[in-house]
């Protein structure tokens, strides 16, 4: 008597649905040892699924996101300083060139001047 007589004498005992939940068993530990063993190879037979390859990549790329993040950072404020910068210097002429018009007078171009020295 070989294993698959006693199989066929095993399964012929049981109700049909109990024999296709068996086999719907089967296949589904079927397909995670094919996927497992892709995945992780040799190894997902002693380790199983709680290999934690994926947390040291993980961190890697949240750290590298992070330095990413702090360059934008650094980028942004060089912007603003440069652009407030041209920006300051712009309104300044323009004040000189409103009190040269006769547009402004000598203490709005001065209340002016403080405004944009205090940004």
């Amino acid at each position: 008597m070989t294993g698959w007589d006693i199989l066929d004498k095993f399964t012929s005992s049981l109700p049909p649905i109990v024999t296709a939940l068996i086999l719907l068993a089967v296949l589904a530990a079927v397909v995670i040892l094919i996927v497992g063993f892709s995945k992780h190879g040799l190894s997902f037979l002693k380790y199983g699924f709680k290999q934690m390859v994926l947390d040291n990549s993980l961190e890697k790329r949240f750290d590298d996101l992070g330095a990413r993040i702090d360059g934008v950072h650094t980028e942004l404020d060089a912007i603003k300083v440069n652009h407030f910068g041209h920006l300051k210097d712009f309104l300044t002429e323009l004040t000189g060139i409103l009190l040269d018009k006769g547009i402004i007078n000598n203490t709005d171009k001065a209340r002016l001047d403080n405004q944009l020295r205090g940004m």
